[in-house]
């Protein structure tokens, strides 16, 4: 224990003795040689609160949250000045902060139920006390465990968690909480089995087959996680605000979009005062073209919670929408307001970003897109170390002589096509034109190549080298025909009746190797873009998940950089596997690039894949309007109308990227 943790352990001793005076002192000493320590900052916000210097408390705090914004008992703090300061509703703000960042504050719970019971809000009142009966119901160590994950800490949330199973094998909370450890380490299959297990277990725990069907909704097991909701529904018609709106997402995750539609109509009926649901809603009907009710819907979301972030980013990121003079001056407010939650700052930032550029004032949209990534970047888990390792790693194993030893092991079908690449690069145009095919159906970012990866790489031995992609030189033949199969029926649930069908993971260019080993006879196209034009694009796209990478510039810069050298690697070591096509040729000769790709897809030229913007299909991604449109221009300089704040974007490109590619 380091000297200043000894002190602040002192201060808690001294505020637990009745002595704020002391405590505050001590602590002001350490902030005076450690002006960063939070927990010291902390605790002298809670001596000065009991010294009833409520002012100075919160004047502390601020400063707590503004370097840790997720901190759940700094949120408590400012409930119990506000509540000694007599102001309820931002009392009830702050204990709502507080347990929305960590549910296992039981006594902010016991806060809003008083408050919620003052104030004749009965329905907020019910959800509060049951949700504070079921903590209270709770052992001791498994809220231990919730802490740990409200402030991060996944390793000892899982050996917490392991702990107590170990002596309650089958607790269904216990398995539920490890499962949602193993979800924020993206073991998804891990998470999977917990929880099919779990329900196995407990089939009549409802919260288990809830959190069941949405790690099956993670996995994009969607005609799995369809059934179960259908059950849930059929088991609990009474619980229509959440099992009808997880049926919903099922729903629109098997392209049942119309029942999605008629599902989230009537919970809006029902539940008129939700601003999730029209916001659910609006993202089926844009991914159905519906543009102009979408935008509808995503406007009645943010009249429900004006401060409901997602509302203004789903309207920017329809790519077209012109916000008014009034949605400008509320969203610039709300991304002023240390108040307004994190998430939603980070939501309305980046739709400023968007608003401004659309209005060609660069030096704004610069300023918003700048602040929105680095309010989102801490929240990242971003690795340009492990980036290293995982490109070096697939370089050393994944050579010529390794696919020469092992020709046609896998399985021969040739049905797949697989689009990689980064995103913002093209891919979604690329897929809309090859669906456009008769024989060829577009499914969406398919998650199976990322989990047989994550599967095979197992839990790596901490300072060795990764089992993956290493264990591919050692498995028997046998497996990858095997795991090929398994990728063919897997997929069948997001196919049609064509011969063929798009996978465009972007991320999949790390498992090229893997594809070739499993399908010898798949396709894969690199989708590339000048990297200044994808790069840019990618730092001013907030992503539903992943693409932890993109929130920084020298971030994504580097990203580019190993994705290139990787991709030079698969040329080398696997040659005409991979088709390149860049964005700008695309651009240029639209008809030459088509006839290009489908002749390496040994598939006959079809006028409609010129005309690709004519086909009708549910498309997920924010290209999804553009898709639709004409091919079009103005997409490929727009990076250099912010090139004087790019410098660091560049530096992080390198020189042999920038000569490559003509940067100056």
């Amino acid at each position: 224990m380091s000297d200043s943790q000894e002190r602040v352990r002192q201060a808690q001793y001294l505020l637990s003795q009745g002595a704020p005076a002391r405590a505050a002192q001590l602590m002001g000493d350490v902030l005076t040689d450690e002006p960063d320590n939070i927990e010291a900052a902390y605790a002298l916000a809670v001596a000065q609160r009991h010294q009833h210097a409520w002012t100075d408390a919160l004047d502390t705090l601020t400063g707590v949250l503004r370097r840790k914004p997720n901190f759940g008992r700094a949120h408590q703090e400012v409930g119990y000045n506000h509540i000694a300061m007599q102001n309820f509703p931002r009392a009830g703000a702050a204990f709502e902060r507080a347990v929305n960042n960590d549910p296992s504050l039981v006594n902010s719970w016991k806060c809003l139920a008083k408050l919620y019971q003052d104030s004749g809000n009965a329905k907020r009142f019910a959800t509060v006390s049951d949700q504070l009966v079921f903590l209270e119901s709770l052992p001791a160590e498994l809220l231990t465990v919730i802490s740990y994950l409200s402030d991060d800490r996944l390793g000892d949330a899982e050996r917490a968690c392991k702990h107590f199973l170990r002596e309650n094998k089958t607790h269904a909370e216990g398995m539920r909480l490890l499962a949602e450890i193993a979800t924020r380490n993206k073991t998804y299959d891990e998470a999977e089995f917990l929880l099919e297990s779990c329900v196995e277990f407990h089939p009549a725990h409802k919260n288990a087959r809830i959190q069941y069907v949405n790690i099956l909704m993670r996995v994009q097991k969607f005609a799995k996680a369809f059934d179960e909701a259908q059950r849930l529904l059929d088991d609990h018609p009474e619980d229509t605000e959440h099992i009808r709106a997880l049926y919903a997402s099922a729903s629109a995750g098997i392209g049942r979009n119309s029942q999605a539609v008629d599902s989230y109509e009537l919970l809006m009926r029902e539940h008129p005062d939700n601003h999730i649901f029209p916001v659910s809603l609006a993202h089926v009907l844009k991914a159905d073209g519906e543009f102009d009710r979408a935008v509808e819907h995503y406007r009645k979301a943010y009249r429900i919670k004006p401060d409901h972030g997602d509302a203004y980013w789903s309207l920017a990121n329809t790519k077209s929408y012109e916000f008014t003079g009034d949605e400008l001056s509320r969203m610039e407010s709300l991304a002023a307001d240390p108040d307004t939650d994190e998430s939603d700052r980070i939501q309305v930032c980046f739709a400023l970003g968007d608003a401004y550029e659309r209005r060609g004032d660069h030096e704004p949209s610069f300023r918003y897109y700048s602040q929105g990534n680095a309010l989102k970047q801490p929240h990242t888990y971003h690795s340009a170390k492990h980036l290293q390792l995982r490109i070096d790693s697939q370089i050393e194993v994944c050579t010529r002589e390794l696919f020469e030893s092992k020709p046609g092991v896998g399985c021969p079908a040739p049905d797949p096509i697989f689009i990689v690449g980064l995103p913002r690069a093209g891919s979604t145009l690329l897929e809309q034109i090859l669906s456009s095919h008769s024989q060829v159906d577009g499914t969406m970012e398919l998650h199976n190549i990322l989990n047989l990866a994550k599967r095979l790489r197992g839990r790596d031995e901490p300072g060795g080298k990764p089992r993956y992609p290493a264990i591919l030189a050692e498995l028997e033949d046998g497996f990858f025909h095997r795991f090929g199969e398994q990728f063919i029926d897997d997929t069948r649930a997001y196919r049609g009746d064509s011969a063929f069908f798009i996978d465009k993971m972007p991320n999949n260019f790390f498992h090229i190797g893997l594809i070739r080993l499993i399908l010898p006879n798949a396709k894969v196209i690199d989708a590339r873009r000048h990297p200044m034009a994808c790069c840019f694009s990618g730092y001013k796209q907030l992503f539903g998940e992943g693409q932890e990478f993109s929130y920084g510039l020298e971030e994504i810069g580097n990203y580019y950089r190993q994705y290139v050298k990787l991709m030079d690697h698969w040329d080398e070591a696997l040659p005409r596997f991979v088709l390149r096509v860049q964005h700008e040729d695309v651009v240029d000769d639209l008809e030459g690039q088509v006839r290009r790709i489908l002749e390496f897809c040994s598939l006959p030229f079809e006028q409609a894949c010129i005309d690709y913007h004519q086909t009708e299909r549910s498309i997920r991604t924010p290209s999804s309007e553009q898709v639709r449109q004409p091919i079009f221009r103005t997409s490929l300089e727009q990076w250099r109308n912010y090139e004087p704040w790019l410098g660091p974007l560049k530096d992080a490109l390198g020189p042999e990227i920038r000569e490559r590619y003509g940067v100056a």
